[in-house]
């Protein structure tokens, strides 16, 4: 009895390593700080795969607009990604040059990652999954797909790159 006993405590941590959690993840930014999401616990996280050569680029006004009217309980988190096309194709400090000085980004930007295919950064591998598992539709079809995580850190909605971050779509998880 005391043996399965001692083996249950020794496997819970590895059941709870599998299952897996947003808290659980840690990325380097782009100036090469970590990114801590367990430090965003009682906030909504907003995670965008974003480009510094799209389209849809102009988003970074609107995230930074969100991010600042919201932060006291929101956190925005972006990901570049060369994904699609090849519209984010500078280096780190790059992209922190030009979100900067272009868009005065000052929500957490995590290092140039992959947001699919076989080299998927972790984090992006588990949120896709997370999606899956809670029917929700994949949102990155390309770049500024958008995945929010509640107070909680668990997932509850997706929104396509066409959605603007500061659409009534989105505010209406804010309220």
């Amino acid at each position: 009895m005391i043996m399965k006993l001692l083996l249950l405590l020794f496997m819970m941590p590895l059941f709870s390593f599998f299952t897996g959690s947003i808290y659980d993840y840690t990325v380097t930014g782009l100036e090469g700080q970590e990114i801590r999401f367990d430090a965003y616990k009682g906030k909504k996280i907003l995670i965008v795969n974003t480009a510094s050569r799209c389209g849809l680029t102009p988003q970074y006004e609107e995230l930074e607009l969100l991010y600042k009217t919201y932060g006291d309980k929101l956190v925005v988190v972006g990901f570049p990604a060369n994904n699609f096309m090849g519209q984010e194709p500078g280096s780190n400090q790059e992209i922190s040059e030009f979100c900067k000085r272009n868009y005065g980004v000052s929500f957490p930007m995590a290092e140039k990652i992959s947001v699919k295919g076989n080299d998927i950064h972790p984090l992006y591998q588990f949120l896709k999954e997370e999606a899956q598992a809670k029917g929700l539709k994949d949102p990155v079809s390309w770049n500024f797909g958008k995945f929010l995580l509640n107070e909680n850190g668990e997932l509850v909605a997706t929104f396509s790159p066409r959605t603007t971050p500061m659409s009534q779509e989105i505010l209406d998880w804010l309220k």
